[in-house]
């Protein structure tokens, strides 16, 4: 068995890398890829790219829906505790003040909403994204290290229903980049 758990020793092909200079070729290259019908891709940059995602057909996730429950059960959780602990758990009344006294609940149940919230949106985030992966194919790609400095790059997986090597090959090395190389995974 090889590294990777693999049975045998052949190395797999993940998909193919293309390497451009700049953000706004990698963007028009993954516009044309999307439209030429690639599903299965990503693109790789070392700064946000306005407009990247949208080029690649990503779509919106749940992790603010998520974050909103979170944050209402959390404000919920923390009201209902009070609530229990002063008005059916331990009646006493101070002064006179009313046993449900919603305004001295309020900076607890704000903090606990918060603090759901939160756990809520990492959470999501995490799920959503498929984290933590402790190693992906892309590492092993020729001069991906770029991609945290000055790299520029667009990865389609043989995942993709389109994908055939030569012709994904001929299609990215039309986009005029540096270079197209194979990712082995």
């Amino acid at each position: 068995m090889s590294a990777h758990g693999h049975e045998n020793d052949t190395p797999q092909v993940h998909g193919l890398i293309a390497e451009f200079d700049d953000p706004d070729t990698l963007l028009t290259a993954t516009t044309k890829a999307h439209e030429a019908g690639y599903r299965a891709m990503d693109a790789y940059a070392p700064f946000p790219v306005h407009g990247l995602a949208e080029a690649m057909g990503v779509r919106k996730t749940y992790v603010s829906l998520v974050t909103l429950i979170g944050g209402f059960t959390g404000a919920l959780t923390g009201f209902g505790m009070q609530y229990f602990a002063s008005v059916m758990h331990y009646p006493y009344s101070i002064g006179g003040k009313q046993l449900n006294s919603w305004p001295a609940f309020m900076p607890i149940t704000f903090e606990l909403g918060i603090l759901f919230a939160a756990f809520a949106a990492l959470g999501s985030m995490l799920l959503f994204n498929g984290l933590p992966q402790h190693y992906h194919p892309i590492f092993n790609a020729k001069r991906f290290e770029r991609a945290s400095s000055d790299g520029f790059f667009l990865c389609i997986e043989r995942t993709d229903a389109q994908y055939d090597t030569a012709q994904t090959k001929v299609f990215l090395e039309g986009l005029g980049p540096v270079e197209v190389s194979e990712v082995i995974e």
